[in-house]
């Protein structure tokens, strides 16, 4: 079974928009974990206009599934990185001025840095992951800078399956392919929604685990935090 992480950034928005501690994101997390979900992801940004540098460490001892931090991997985000000690990093090669992540790491023009960054987590027991656009060179490029994982970047399948256009699938296919034959563990995530994620998990081989954030906190407002955590274990079964 594919594993879902909640990626808890919205709640953590919602609270700064007011001020306060309301909603409180630690009670959040063990609340998503308590109704079924099997980790739970946050990417906190330079300017900490969501979760907030303070928040990973306080739920840091209340992860009891995985913890997955995300983030551009800059002197600030690796030092918090190695004192939390979370279960997985997802580099992600965002900028500071970016809304949300809109693209994956060329990861051969990168791949000296990445390999020194990865080999650094990877010697303090963290599991590292990449995120990458579905391209069969980058999964290459990942594959050659020791990374256990990538993370599949899921926008555009997810705009050309609203649309009606399930061909968008093949590319990521063909990454999957590619990834279990070099032995590459295979995450996804952006835009997976109750609507889209079914028929993603059911043609993409060896998917290990989805992070979904924006939609399945939106989809909440319908029907529920524990009831929308378990529609989307069902999807994945």
């Amino acid at each position: 079974m594919t594993k879902l992480s909640v990626n808890i950034n919205k709640i953590a928005t919602l609270r700064n928009s007011r001020g306060g501690d309301v909603p409180n994101v630690v009670q959040f997390a063990k609340d998503v974990q308590r109704y079924g979900a099997e980790g739970v992801t946050v990417h906190p940004r330079p300017d900490e206009r969501h979760i907030r540098y303070q928040d990973v460490y306080d739920l840091k001892p209340e992860i009891y599934t995985e913890f997955n931090i995300e983030g551009n991997p800059m002197p600030k985000f690796i030092d918090m990185v190695l004192e939390v000690k979370p279960t997985q990093v997802t580099l992600v090669p965002d900028g500071e001025d970016a809304i949300t992540s809109n693209a994956g790491w060329d990861t051969v023009k990168n791949k000296t840095f990445l390999t020194e960054v990865i080999s650094e987590f990877k010697s303090n027991g963290i599991r590292t992951s990449i995120f990458v656009d579905p391209y069969l060179n980058m999964v290459e490029g990942a594959k050659a800078t020791g990374t256990d994982r990538i993370e599949l970047y899921t926008e555009t399948y997810a705009q050309q399956y609203k649309l009606g256009n399930k061909k968008a699938i093949e590319p990521y296919m063909e990454c999957a392919g590619l990834a279990n034959s070099l032995q590459l563990g295979i995450n996804a995530g952006h835009d997976l929604s109750l609507e889209n994620i079914k028929f993603f998990k059911e043609n993409i081989t060896g998917l290990l685990e989805v992070s979904i954030g924006h939609a399945l906190i939106t989809e909440s407002l319908y029907f529920g935090i524990e009831n929308v955590v378990q529609m989307y274990l069902h999807r994945l079964q």
